[in-house]
């Protein structure tokens, strides 16, 4: 999903193009994979006493929505009808539903309970003759109320339209399903198939996920819409929007269709200026289907279709197969098309995993610029998606379990962490792979091997590892799990032809250090230029390359590959080369400063620090190759650090 939220820094940022819920930088058939029953150790789920462990005790299979909508209200009233199998002997049936929703009827397996129901929070509970583990069962419920609004994570919402039009729609992500049906918010138990029926005035259409298979007039002045889906679907993803709407379609032909076609269903408000205004930005999701199609997988749902539902909604909400959306720029429509592969075919298992939608569909919408607008316009994306990754020293792109609960929506969908940290990621390990085939066959074959299931980040890792022949966990674990980024001072001097590097990487946060490839550009004194590749396996790495020419500049990551900030580049003389020659790291948000000497000889070195006037205020020993101080006890100031062994001193100077 992606909204438009947030500071004015963000804003400045967004101006590239990018687009979704803190995303945009411009905010059935039988289910595939078997479920199987776990026992939920959500932590947010008992913190928070917010659902019913009761609801591990069956999986969904089908969801049935029968419900009266209006585009000038909130109100909602009807029947939702939740199929499932039970996972255990089952007497006690529990199922989400706030409590602003009066249930005037509970069927289980045809009897009525409504007298036996209880409420605990947001939780429906009842119990029920028993059923034996394996046993299919059928409950129906009928219920009617008007779900609070406030906000992009509001259940549903209501507005008025430049056109005049009232609109009403629905964003269940990522705990608000239940304002509006009742409804299992498990992630990992998708039900396998969904019926949307709404019924609304005549004067009105109303778009749902899956096939349009019917409109009824009901001979009253309203008319029913019926929407049918046969694929697998996450409870969050089923939603509707309803309007004074026209209808505009197109078509994809992706290449592997062979000629035929997908349809691109678009429901938007029904006055003569609105199409030509939306025309142009519409049309562009055709080519964007038929990019993805081949560099993924073909678009998961091509039985049914794609669309939009066009609303007042600050972003975009990727429903499955209809996306609900607030405009029609280029970013916005390729972000929210990249989660029909990544967070709807493919769903994160769990929210602390959310990258493998937000940060692949921020991704999805970078490659749409790369390959459709071109090399720079996808540079000017990724550029931007880094710089604000790093507008802040930490945070991870990996959210702790203890950070998942309602009303932290807003740390589970960071546009820094989430969506753009994540996005970087993607790109960065794009280049340790260094073949863009093998990098989308990754891709593809984490859409095949997860199709109609949920992955987690563990799931993506373990998918690059085989296909690759690669090792991702110090990757993982210092980009996905760490936090922060590399910190480059570089120092170079010319011998006699051969250039000699030293690159000293310090972090700015908690990961200590970025095991990663890095390319420099240089540029020498003839004005001829060469791109270098090396790879950073130590916090200061030493190499040399011969050219005969002297290197005068040097452009750190040119391409913008990774993601780092470069400190210092400098140009030495020949340098020392005793074994107390060293190069200095500082953490500001530690206060420590770490030596790293360039020689790893286990010689014996004594260390002083003396302030600006020569008093010694530090004395220290170490044989190690690296060396840290915390200079806590220092005040502010200048200060001079020493480093000796019995023949040899090395000075540095360094600020605190």
């Amino acid at each position: 999903m992606k909204q438009f939220l947030f500071s004015i820094s963000f804003l400045l940022i967004a101006s590239f193009s990018f687009s979704q819920v803190n995303h945009d930088f411009d905010f059935e058939h039988s289910c595939a994979h078997a479920k199987s029953h776990h026992a939920q150790n959500d932590f947010g789920r008992y913190l928070y006493n917010w659902q019913s462990e009761y609801m591990d005790d069956y999986d969904v299979t089908f969801y049935f929505l029968d419900i009266e909508v209006s585009s000038t209200s909130l109100f909602v009233e009807g029947n939702s009808t939740t199929n499932g199998i039970a996972l255990v002997d089952l007497d006690t049936f529990a199922i989400e539903l706030k409590s602003f929703q009066t249930i005037t009827q509970l069927l289980f397996n045809g009897v009525d309970y409504t007298n036996d129901i209880t409420r605990d929070g947001d939780n429906v509970i009842v119990p029920v003759a028993e059923i034996a583990e394996g046993s299919e069962f059928s409950a129906q419920i009928f219920y009617n109320g008007v779900p609070p609004t406030g906000g992009f994570f509001s259940g549903m919402s209501n507005a008025t339209s430049p056109y005049g039009k009232g609109v009403t729609w629905t964003l269940s992500e990522p705990f608000a399903a239940s304002d509006w049906f009742p409804v299992k918010q498990d992630l990992e138990d998708k039900a396998d198939s969904v019926w949307v029926f709404l019924t609304t005035s005549s004067d009105n259409m109303a778009g749902s996920q899956g096939l349009l298979t019917d409109i009824v007039d009901l001979g009253n002045g309203n008319s029913r819409y019926e929407w049918k889906s046969k694929y697998p679907i996450d409870y969050y993803l089923i939603s509707f929007a309803v309007s004074e709407y026209q209808e505009y379609n197109i078509y994809a032909h992706p290449e592997e269709m062979d000629g035929d076609s997908i349809l691109i269903q678009n429901f938007i408000y029904d006055d003569p200026q609105c199409l030509p205004a939306n025309k142009a930005g519409i049309d562009e999701t055709a080519p964007m289907v038929e990019l993805m199609s081949d560099l993924y997988i073909l678009y998961p749902f091509w039985e049914e279709k794609y669309g939009h539902c066009l609303t007042q909604l600050g972003g975009g909400m990727e429903h499955q197969t209809m996306t609900t959306i607030g405009s029609f720029s280029f970013g916005l429509v390729a972000h929210e098309l990249g989660h029909m592969w990544f967070g709807d075919n493919v769903t994160c298992a769990t929210w602390s995993d959310i990258w493998i939608n937000e940060g692949f569909a921020t991704y999805s919408n970078y490659l749409a610029e790369e390959y459709l607008h071109g090399w720079s316009s996808g540079q000017s994306f990724i550029k931007g998606a880094q710089d604000y990754a790093m507008s802040s020293s930490g945070g991870s792109t990996y959210i702790p379990i203890d950070q998942i609960y309602p009303g932290n929506e807003g740390r589970i969908f960071s546009g820094r962490l989430t969506y753009y940290k994540g996005a970087a990621i993607v790109h960065t390990l794009r280049h340790e792979i260094q073949n863009d085939d093998t990098f989308f066959e990754v891709m593809g074959t984490f859409q095949t091997d997860f199709t109609d299931s949920t992955a987690t980040g563990e799931d993506f890792k373990n998918t690059a590892e085989e296909v690759t022949g690669m090792d991702f966990d110090q990757f993982f674990d210092q980009w996905y799990y760490g936090e922060g980024y590399p910190i480059y001072d570089i120092e170079y001097y010319n011998s006699n032809g051969v250039n000699h590097f030293d690159v000293l990487q310090t972090t700015s946060a908690s990961t200590p250090f970025f095991d990663m490839l890095l390319e420099m550009r240089l540029y020498f004194d003839d004005t001829s230029d060469t791109l270098i590749m090396f790879h950073q396996d130590d916090n200061l790495t030493q190499f040399e390359i011969e050219t005969g020419k002297e290197v005068m500049y040097i452009d750190v990551d040119p391409l913008d590959w990774t993601m780092e900030k470069v400190n210092s580049i400098t140009v030495a003389v020949e340098e020392n080369k005793s074994p107390v020659t060293f190069k200095i790291g500082q953490n500001q948000l530690s206060n420590d400063i770490t030596l790293y000497f360039t020689e790893k000889e286990n010689t014996s070195k004594n260390i002083t620090i003396a302030d600006i006037s020569g008093k010694i205020v530090y004395n220290g020993q170490t044989e190690t190759s690296e060396f840290t101080i915390n200079t806590n006890f220092l005040n502010s100031g200048v200060f001079i650090i020493r480093a000796s062994d019995s023949k040899n001193t090395y000075v540095e100077r360094f600020i605190k």
